[in-house]
């Protein structure tokens, strides 16, 4: 018999029983999708990533209190990164560009009625640039307003928004933590970062947050990071290089440092590494259904074996191999597994559009996902289905026809 006859006959028996070959097929649908699913999903959060340290600025670098080791050990980070480094960064750094100060809380915001509990950020005028922001409305802190401690706030868009809707905020007074604020500035939108939203912010000169809502260390006016842009991408290696020597040297630091230093690829590359293992983890665990699938594409021909022994044996009397009957039930199964493979790729592909829809994930489906998927799902199929296509061709024609 040649292989086009084995193909009609499998497909012919196979639609014979379209109940059991849908559930059969379900194992491998659902490990199918699943498995382009979370590859997709996982995929799409590594460009939502990338694309969301690239609005940060070009060519950052950030500097943070505490080392590595300090980080690891407590949750309680030190106070010792302060304005008078940035200033000296600023200064005594070539390959910077710019340097933003900053100093982040988070305490209570009231207009009137309304409240928000938000982002409090205190900062210089360098912010704008380095940080790539842009003013809407109004401006943004000055350098005047940083010598005079001035009680001015810049809000962003989603805060404004919220409280004052459609309505010029700017000349209006809010009170942060129960002290009054002037509005001189709304930023425009600049969207989420890593799940906290940027525009949900309100924007101070640094001094005045210092000297009336937080308070100094015993080094000075502590910051919560420093931001350096390098004049350019090459520049990046030198600036970190020159940070870190030079904070040594005001920190006198002979062991471990007090201080972080990162480039946006340093942090990028990390978020990539935890990225890549949780999708490899849920790929993981979703291709288990695969596995389940071709469990069940083997019960079912096995099961399918005992039923038509009476077949197989009449067959076998008018002159059929042990390899027909083995090439009958191994294209069975594959069939099953490949039909399986191919609908769970379409419910996969159907799902991260679904996501892409609702979600700020962008759709990405690798055609290497697919191809894996399909080729697993196929591979596993054949490969379960021997066991009882090798039964079925064993089978003696005179005993299976005398228990039919």
């Amino acid at each position: 018999m040649d292989f086009g006859e084995s193909l009609k006959m499998a497909a012919k028996t196979l639609t014979a029983n379209k109940l059991r070959s849908s559930l059969t097929m379900l194992g491998m649908i659902i490990g199918n999708a699943s498995v382009i699913a979370m590859i997709g999903i996982g995929q799409g959060a590594q460009r939502l990533a990338s694309e969301q340290f690239e609005s940060l600025g070009p060519n950052v670098l950030f500097v943070s209190p505490g080392g590595n080791q300090a980080r690891q050990r407590t949750n309680n980070i030190p106070r010792t990164l302060v304005w008078d480094d940035a200033k000296a960064i600023s200064e005594q750094v070539p390959s910077a560009a710019g340097v933003s100060a900053q100093k982040n809380a988070s305490f209570p915001v009231v207009y009137g009625s309304r409240n928000s509990t938000s982002l409090i950020v205190g900062a210089t005028p360098e912010f704008l640039t380095v940080r790539s922001f842009d003013v809407e409305k109004g401006r943004f802190i000055s350098e005047i307003d940083l010598k005079r401690n001035q009680r001015v706030v810049t809000l962003g868009a989603d805060l404004a928004n919220r409280f004052f809707g459609d309505k010029n905020p700017i000349g209006e007074e809010i009170r942060i933590r129960n002290v009054s604020f002037k509005i001189v500035g709304v930023l425009q939108a600049k969207g989420s970062f890593l799940g906290s939203n940027q525009d949900d912010a309100a924007y101070i000169p640094l001094t005045t947050m210092s000297s009336t809502l937080t308070g100094r260390s015993p080094y000075g006016l502590d910051l919560s990071f420093i931001s350096i842009s390098a004049k350019d991408e090459a520049s990046i290696p030198a600036a970190e290089f020159q940070i870190t020597n030079l904070l040594r040297r005001r920190h006198k630091i002979v062991t471990d440092d007090d201080f972080t230093v990162q480039t946006q690829k340093d942090i990028l590359q990390i978020v990539g590494t935890i990225t890549s293992g949780l999708t490899a983890m849920l790929a993981a665990i979703a291709a288990v259904s695969l596995l389940v699938g071709g469990i069940g594409i083997m019960n079912i021909m096995l099961v399918s074996v005992t039923e038509r022994t009476s077949e197989i044996g009449l067959r076998k009397a008018i002159g059929a191999s042990g390899n027909d009957i083995l090439m009958q039930f191994m294209i069975e199964a594959v069939i099953l597994s490949a039909a399986g493979g191919l609908i769970g790729t379409i419910v996969g592909v159907g799902g991260v559009v679904l996501v892409a829809a609702f979600t700020p994930l962008e759709a990405i489906v690798a055609p290497a996902a697919i191809i894996l998927a399909v080729g697993v799902s196929g591979s596993i199929g054949l490969g379960f289905g021997v066991i009882p296509a090798r039964q079925a061709a064993k089978l003696d024609p005179i005993v299976a026809l005398r228990s039919a």
